[in-house]
């Protein structure tokens, strides 16, 4: 799936008993940073950076983010000539630093991206810290993100680049600091131990082996997927050219843990170098004759070369991922695999890594499957696999959700719908955003999120126990919040989507899979809501409808998310007093700015136009800010 985000001292923390844990939004406050490096230019130097390249780097004090200095990128021939600057005396393995820099470009605009550079035995690598972000000359803009050096390295820096231009800009206030260490809790019980009725894994890069994290890691799960360690572009960046120096640490700590480890991804249309999509001559592939047979033969030589490396010591692979788009009407996701080679990539994927890999599962993955039209793609296409001989054992479904998407339901049907199949079911990438919109953003996880998230968990797990027998595998898309590829995706916003904190720390989500009888709990009597729908015109294939949420408890709300589903096929096209989000049969209706206070007693009402084919029956449960309410 997706890109992970990238991301001593010591903290006695006396533990409670068990028996008297109750289970809290974040386990303990953050505790005070350290500040390891400073760059305010003030003094009028460069104070140590330097360019990557022959471009020019000058104290100015023609803009400042603060005081009166900032220093100045110019000269520059290539987007990723910028400033630089050396940590590898000031950055500690295994310790997790949050680097923050302000840029604002001279002119014009561009998205800027901050970056780590390594080397390891002159060999280079690059980890980004802060994706692509919007710069211009009318501001001044933070990249900020996490990093922690999981491996010995004998070059280390810190560097700001851009994406499409080459344009002078301007870098100030830059920090590096880190959150001391906390011990992990060794009280609580261990997922694996609780959850038995299939192995539960996380997403790794080196930073998750490392320090408390390999602890936490080691202590609650069972298997590890390398999220980014076994792609196409880090093993084979150049053609017949293959290099493991990413994924063989994080396998040898599987071995000598005895934790099992899921191999993603053989085939995927992101992160594949573009040297596999271009003919003999040069030229991106076309659908011809030629270029087919020679992006087979570079497929099959791929997968012989990375899943021959490996051997029995990875037991499951995604060979394919994300290859349906239900758009289509064939199903298929128009990418360059497809487009040159039809079906065929896939079927040869499956069939050499059978071949290569004869104890293996062999998985075909993919996200959003609890929408029933990929679902029904992905089906259609798994049966006509099978059916002609192509050895698909598994199918994955990412599950990539949030707090109000999708419903219990929804995700029932998926799970149901692929039993017939007779094949394996693994949950592959779950994470659960506290966010339900891209147009939100918190500056820290509200409360009120983190017990719906406790409650998506809490639910989504009893029914993955239901389909214990269909099942094999759950799998958490990372370790802990502070190493969340949400965190830069859909937009650049601090997310919490995982069991454990930023600082290591058991989650109401974590007691939301290990006991939910833990959940923090609301007041008795303190909170209710009831809502009542109804359709207040209709037509041939379109209806008007309205829908009244009523705060029956004794707290005031100072905002509201309602949720409903629809079973009729019905869409809502427009919604007046609220913001609406839907995907698939779930739709998410958020209060604007005027009416999201509502009162003990009070009442909040909005109406919108909708669709429908094949009938239109009112939803039958409603949400309200996670809590089920009573339909009137």
């Amino acid at each position: 799936m997706r890109a992970l985000a990238r991301l001593a001292v010591t903290t006695l923390l006396v533990a409670a008993p068990l028996t008297a844990v109750t289970a809290a939004a974040s386990a303990v406050a953050d505790p005070t940073p350290i500040t390891v490096l400073t760059s305010d230019f003030e003094d009028g130097t460069v104070q140590g950076w330097a360019g990557r390249s022959a471009e020019t780097l000058a104290p100015s004090t023609t803009v400042a983010h603060g005081g009166t200095g900032s220093l100045s990128v110019s000269g520059r021939t290539a987007t990723w000539q910028g400033p630089s600057f050396d940590v590898l005396d000031t950055f500690v393995k295994g310790t997790a630093y949050t680097i923050s820099v302000w840029v604002r470009t001279a002119s014009g605009s561009d998205n800027a991206r901050l970056s780590v550079e390594r080397r390891t035995g002159g060999v280079a690598a690059y980890d980004q810290v802060a994706g692509n972000t919007a710069v211009t000359s009318g501001g001044w803009t933070n990249l900020t993100g996490r990093y922690t050096l999981a491996t010995d390295v004998e070059f280390l820096r810190i560097y700001v680049e851009t994406a499409s231009t080459t344009g002078a800009f301007f870098i100030d206030d830059v920090t590096a600091s880190y959150v001391p260490a906390l011990p992990i809790q060794t009280g609580i019980p261990s997922v694996k131990d609780v959850v038995t009725e299939f192995p539960v894994g996380a997403a790794i890069t080196g930073a998750e082996t490392v320090t408390e994290h390999g602890q936490l890691l080691a202590k609650h799960f069972a298997s590890v997927t390398p999220g980014n360690a076994l792609k196409w572009d880090a093993t084979e960046p150049s053609e017949n050219t293959f290099t493991y120096t990413q994924a063989d640490p994080l396998i040898a700590w599987a071995k000598a843990h005895g934790t099992a480890v899921r191999g993603h991804t053989l085939v995927w249309h992101n992160q594949t170098p573009a040297w596999v999509f271009l003919g003999a001559d040069g030229q991106p592939m076309t659908a011809t004759a030629e270029d087919k047979e020679l992006l087979l033969g570079r497929l099959e030589n791929h997968i012989r070369n990375v899943a021959g490396h490996y051997g029995d010591d990875i037991g499951v692979w995604d060979v394919v991922n994300e290859v349906i788009d239900e758009s289509q009407a064939d199903g298929m996701r128009r990418s360059t695999w497809f487009t040159v080679t039809g079906l065929d990539y896939i079927r040869t994927a499956f069939r050499v890594a059978r071949e290569v890999l004869p104890a293996a599962t062999l998985c075909i993955n993919d996200y959003n499957t609890n929408v029933a039209a990929k679902r029904d793609a992905l089906f259609a296409l798994v049966s006509q696999l099978r059916t002609e001989g192509v050895p698909v054992d598994c199918v994955g479904h990412q599950m990539h959700i949030n707090v109000s998407w999708p419903s219990v339901a929804d995700t029932r049907a998926m799970l149901q719908k692929f039993v017939p199949l007779g094949v394996e079911q693994q949950i592959t990438e779950m994470d659960v955003s506290i966010y339900t919109g891209s147009g939100e953003s918190f500056p820290a996880p509200p409360a009120d999120r983190l017990l719906q998230q406790a409650y998506v968990y809490r639910d989504m797990f009893a029914l993955f126990r239901e389909f214990a027998g269909e099942i094999t595998s759950v799998t958490l898309w990372g370790l802990a919040d502070d190493n969340t590829w949400l965190d830069t995706f859909p937009v650049t916003r601090k997310d919490a989507p995982l069991l454990f904190d930023t600082v290591l720390q058991a989650k109401s989500a974590y007691w939301g899979v290990v006991d939910p009888s833990k959940i923090e709990q609301t007041p008795p009597g303190t909170s209710g809501c009831a809502v009542t729908y109804r359709v207040t015109g209709s037509w041939t294939g379109g209806f008007q409808g309205e829908v009244k949420v009523a705060n029956t408890g004794t707290t005031a709300w100072t905002g509201w998310t309602l949720t409903w589903a629809f079973t009729g096929g019905q869409t809502v096209t427009q919604l007046w007093n609220g913001t609406v989000a839907q995907s698939g049969t779930a739709v998410t209706v958020t209060n604007t700015s005027w009416n999201g206070a509502v009162a003990g007693g009070g009442s909040a009402t909005a109406g919108f136009l909708g669709s429908w084919t094949g009938g239109n029956p009112a939803p039958t449960a409603f949400t309200v800010n996670g809590t089920a309410c009573t339909v009137l």
